[in-house]
């Protein structure tokens, strides 16, 4: 079964700063000499970043434990000690971190992009060139570096897309998907081929938009049934969403409101998303019969039919996606 890595636990620390150093000057012609301890270097930090060639959090199941370097220590003839090197964290973006313990929001990728500092390295010690005074010319005092910091964290991933296909087991979202985009989700004839969100980019008017296809609900799948329930989180960072509706399936007309049902449960942010309703596979017999008594149920809704394998409707939806995303864009939802 092919797995999505969409979250990890791992542990990171900073560095220690390195300590500083008790030294003398054993200098000729100089009588006393005097300190000459060199400060340590300062711990590496924790750092995040985002890298758009990530899909999914797979390193993060190979690589758990992140440690930056520890900072050197310092020397005499005020050598100070180097800093040592950060540690990188690679994401994809739509990663979120949260404290392993608490639950704590730590930070939302989805937001906020780019480099995140998360935890410093510890400062080096001072050596004892730091002491000298008119009253102790030759001090034998030098700080220890700090200890760096080390935190569990939970690290998850939400897809981030414009729109996403919403629907039960085999009603098109992987052929729609792989007829818009360069995207190629496995597709067949069976429920639950798709396993992992599948992500397509929908090129109209110039523009990019980018689309997911969400592993198939089931009714239930918001109490943990089918496999739906794990991805309802990806669907929360979708701008959109396409309900789509198999109009061969017997349940066609009953569809949409338990698919509502199951989003609401989970979230009522999703039924907030602007959507659309897409009756799918018009090229088969009474399946336009059937549009046509999907769009009288529900008149307040945006209702259109479409055939992957015949084309049919096809510049119409793409035209509407293009039109949803350019109204999400001016302020809508």
């Amino acid at each position: 079964m092919q797995k999505f890595a969409d979250e990890a636990i791992i542990e990171v620390s900073s560095g220690n700063g390195g300590n500083g150093c008790v030294a003398f000057r054993r200098e000729k012609y100089v009588p006393l000499g005097g300190p000459s301890g060199g400060d340590g270097g300062r711990g590496g930090d924790v750092v995040f970043e985002v890298r758009r060639n990530l899909r999914t959090l797979a390193h993060l199941r190979y690589k758990q434990v992140f440690k930056a370097e520890n900072g050197r220590d310092g020397e005499g003839s005020q050598k100070y000690g180097r800093h040592g090197e950060d540690v990188i964290v690679p994401v994809p973006p739509g990663t979120i971190i949260k404290d392993a313990d608490t639950g704590e929001l730590i930070r939302d990728f989805g937001k906020d992009e780019g480099r995140f500092v998360f935890l410093k390295g510890g400062n080096g010690g001072w050596g004892n060139v730091h002491f000298k005074s008119s009253t102790n010319q030759a001090p034998r005092k030098a700080l220890p570096g700090q200890k760096g910091e080390t935190r569990r964290l939970k690290v998850e991933l939400q897809v981030m897309a414009d729109i996403g296909f919403v629907g039960f087991p085999n009603a098109g979202k992987s052929s729609l998907l792989d007829r818009f985009t360069n995207a190629r989700p496995k597709i067949a004839p069976y429920p639950f081929t798709t396993k992992i969100p599948n992500l397509g980019i929908l090129n109209i008017d110039d523009r990019d938009i980018i689309l997911a296809d969400i592993p198939g609900l089931i009714e239930g799948a918001s109490s943990g049934a089918g496999l739906g329930i794990r991805f309802l989180k990806h669907i929360s960072r979708t701008a959109g969403l396409a309900f789509l509706i198999d109009l061969s399936d017997e349940k066609y007309l009953e569809a949409f409101d338990i698919l509502k049902g199951e989003l609401e449960a989970f979230s009522n942010d999703l039924v907030q998303k602007k959507r659309i309703i897409v009756g799918t596979k018009l090229d088969l017999e009474g399946t336009q019969d059937r549009l046509e008594e999907l769009r009288q149920r529900y008149p307040k809704e945006t209702v259109l039919g479409i055939s992957v394998f015949t084309g049919q409707g096809l510049t119409e939806l793409s035209h509407a996606f293009a039109q949803m995303v350019t109204d999400m864009d001016g302020g809508g939802q």
